[in-house]
């Protein structure tokens, strides 16, 4: 597995919060697996890009590198849990540290909305990465217990990509993660295949 630095840009469209964290393991399944969480500034890297606009303290400490490790473990205690849920396993098919440590996430302290003197809509919390990963864990139980979404939820039918999405197409058959990347990818192998 390679690890990278921040991309300037994280993957993000899945339609979930915890679908998009989930793609900081890009290729995930593929011999290019690629690991973007390398360290704090990339955790704080896709709190600022993918999560909501929280404030914090000016004094709240940086993500440390065990705190890169605990984001990373439940990166893949809530790919667990999804993708038992939606191979009809059930949350039941789930080790009891994947649920566990989703559970203990899920239960950290979330952003907290207020209105500044000017009416601006805002979030605070103290640990704003550690908010914003309670609302991933929150996420991904909410989603494995939607019995309506999950037949929804996706891979990507790139065989370089692996990423899972949600399907908000009215018919449900969309196949790619991107249309953009790799939906786009295909149409451009498909093309050169026919000539």
């Amino acid at each position: 597995m390679r690890e990278t630095t921040a991309p300037s840009r994280f993957r993000q469209g899945s339609g979930r919060l915890c679908l998009d964290f989930l793609r900081t393991l890009r290729y995930r399944g593929t011999p290019g697996v690629t690991e973007e969480l390398a360290d704090p500034a990339a955790l704080v890297a896709w709190v600022r890009q993918c999560g909501p606009p929280v404030d914090g303290p000016r004094s709240a400490a940086p993500p440390t590198p065990a705190d890169v490790v605990a984001a990373r473990a439940l990166r893949e205690a809530a790919y667990a849990l999804i993708t038992a849920v939606a191979a009809a396993g059930g949350p039941a098919a789930v080790a009891g540290t994947a649920r566990t440590r989703l559970n203990r996430a899920a239960a950290d302290a979330v952003p907290v909305p207020y209105l500044t003197a000017g009416g601006e809509f805002r979030r605070r919390a103290d640990e704003p990465v550690r908010a914003v990963l309670a609302l991933v864990a929150r996420d991904a139980l909410e989603l494995s217990a939607s019995p309506g979404l999950l037949p929804r939820l996706h891979t990507c039918a790139s065989p370089d990509c692996g990423a899972l999405f949600l399907d908000s197409s009215r018919p449900g058959t969309r196949r790619w993660c991107s249309m953009d990347v790799c939906g786009n990818r295909a149409k451009k192998s498909a093309l050169r295949a026919r000539m």
